[in-house]
């Protein structure tokens, strides 16, 4: 080992050890790569490299998105779409019992697809949800698991700002790691709802069901709120806009005659439109209909567009967030929710996260250069090539390792430090996958890993979020509650470990 390597080495110790004190990281990153770095590779040379490689982040057009999908997403927030979302999966689902877990974490994937945002979106559901859950005499440990768990689904299922920030380290188009993040994200989401609704129904006095008082209460609200016209029309237009893609694609992928008719130089399918049109009568006639379709047509409009765009390659994530962003504050408009002082939120809201995020980018950056110029990553990459282990232990001894550093450290450090190191062990595996097909998987894995960081103490910051919303949890309940969680990101990990095809259909599907 030369006295370089064993430079970097000592960087990196230092740099767990600095952190763990409570020193920011971005400093912690940027200094120990300085100091380091001059002392190792010579003063003139470590800011050369820094500055390249700062330039370089700046340059990449993929970091563009991070702002704007943050934009989106603190909009949305500010417009009340969330609160609106809840509401209608709240009375839609009020007869089963633990309805209010399904409605939390179906509200969280939803919400998830417009926003990366775990603070805001663990915030708000801790909000409108903690209260119905205390009144109503719901599980402590589960509520708080659930609002937790649910609101970290963010930073996988796209648009996922990690996901932004993984691909031009990878090597790999955002928008096929979007597409792979699809399955396991959907996949997890359904295991939190079996998984609390199988308590429920086992244990009602856990999540017992809305009462027929209070489905008549929520009903009559739903039903006598009143809306400008404007949100009515817009809402219409995203519900028949909604069926008829829907069925368009439907009817495409089954290979069944779409009746194609040519109305002033366009081509309409008659089989897509009449139940366009169907579901148009039935939102104008049933007063309690049109209220779910206010609380989740324009939100899933938003959200198809701004990522089918992505997936299907129409659009870069950049283009795509811009769009999404000027989307959001249209919606905030029509509400009637777009204000100064909601503009003001948002932007700070945006300049404060995206600070942290594109900071902590740039400090990373120049960390892992320095590290690497050192020679101290090509050692580590050996001694972990070298590890007598197949090949598929050696993923799962990486994804393990991943799993422990998420307990101390936030995604950011991991994705930007850690991941690099690992990333030529991956490339030299043969799991029978192609290189793309590899790094896709493996992106997806960490993404998937990338879960627990959020619910794993000390950092645990979905907790902290909580906690600040909800006094009336301790932070040991909430701890528990999510470990009952983490259980489950484990057993998805273990299940996208041994089925690669959850992540790689959609992205096999849309090359």
């Amino acid at each position: 080992m030369s006295y370089s390597e064993l430079l970097g080495l000592i960087m990196l110790v230092c740099m767990v050890a600095v952190i763990f004190i409570g020193f920011p990281i971005s400093f912690t990153l940027l200094f120990l790569a300085i100091i380091f770095g001059g002392f190792g590779l010579g003063w003139e040379q470590t800011f050369n490299l820094s500055y390249l490689q700062i330039w370089g982040t700046m340059k990449d057009e993929i970091f563009p998105a991070v702002p704007l999908f943050i934009f989106m997403g603190y909009m949305t927030e500010q417009a009340g779409l969330m609160e609106r979302l809840f509401g209608a999966m709240r009375s839609l689902l009020a007869p089963v019992r633990g309805s209010l877990y399904l409605a939390v974490i179906l509200t969280a994937t939803i919400f998830a697809m417009a926003t990366g945002i775990v603070g805001a979106a663990v915030t708000v559901l801790g909000i409108m949800a903690a209260p119905m859950m205390i009144k109503t005499g719901y599980d402590a440990r589960l509520s708080s698991g659930a609002i937790a768990a649910g609101g970290t689904l963010g930073i996988l299922i796209p648009p996922s700002v990690m996901l932004v920030v993984m691909g031009p380290v990878m090597g790999v188009p955002v928008n096929l790691l979007y597409s792979a993040a699809f399955g396991p994200g959907f996949l997890l989401a359904g295991c939190y709802i079996a998984y609390t609704l199988t308590r429920s129904f086992l244990a009602p006095k856990l999540g017992p069901a809305m009462t027929v008082e209070e489905r008549v209460a929520a009903y009559k609200e739903m039903t006598t709120e009143k809306v400008g016209m404007p949100v009515l029309i817009l809402a219409l237009l995203c519900l028949m806009a909604i069926v008829y893609l829907l069925v368009y694609l439907l009817l495409g992928a089954t290979r069944a005659p779409t009746l194609p008719v040519t109305i002033g130089g366009i081509s309409v399918s008659i089989a897509a439109l009449a139940p366009a049109l169907l579901t148009a009568w039935a939102y104008v006639r049933n007063a309690y209909f049109r209220a779910i379709v206010l609380g989740v047509a324009p939100l899933s409009a938003l959200i198809g567009f701004t990522l089918g765009t992505i997936v299907g390659g129409l659009a870069t994530p950049t283009e795509a967030a811009s769009c999404g962003a000027f989307g959001a504050a249209i919606l905030a408009l029509v509400y009637r929710r777009l204000s100064v002082q909601s503009l003001t939120n948002a932007g700070i809201g945006t300049m404060v996260t995206s600070a942290m995020v594109l900071f902590l980018a740039v400090a990373s950056t120049v960390f892992g250069a320095v590290f690497t110029k050192l020679g101290s990553a090509n050692l580590i990459t050996n001694y972990l090539l070298a590890v007598p282990l197949g090949d598929w232990w050696k993923l799962a001894l990486i994804m393990a390792i991943f799993f422990v550093l998420g307990w101390p450290f936030e995604w950011p450090v991991i994705i930007l430090v850690f991941l690099p190191i690992a990333l030529p062990v991956v490339e030299k595996l043969q799991l029978g996958l192609g290189k793309l097909d590899l790094l896709i998987w493996f992106g997806t894995l960490t993404a998937v890993n990338m879960q627990t960081a959020y619910l794993s103490p000390p950092v645990a910051m979905s907790a902290y979020y909580l906690r600040n919303v909800v006094p009336n949890w301790s932070l040991a309940t909430i701890y528990k509650g999510m470990a009952d969680y983490m259980v489950i990101q484990v057993f998805v990990l273990i299940l996208l470990l041994l089925w690669p095809q959850i992540a790689l259909w959609l992205p096999h599907a849309v090359r």
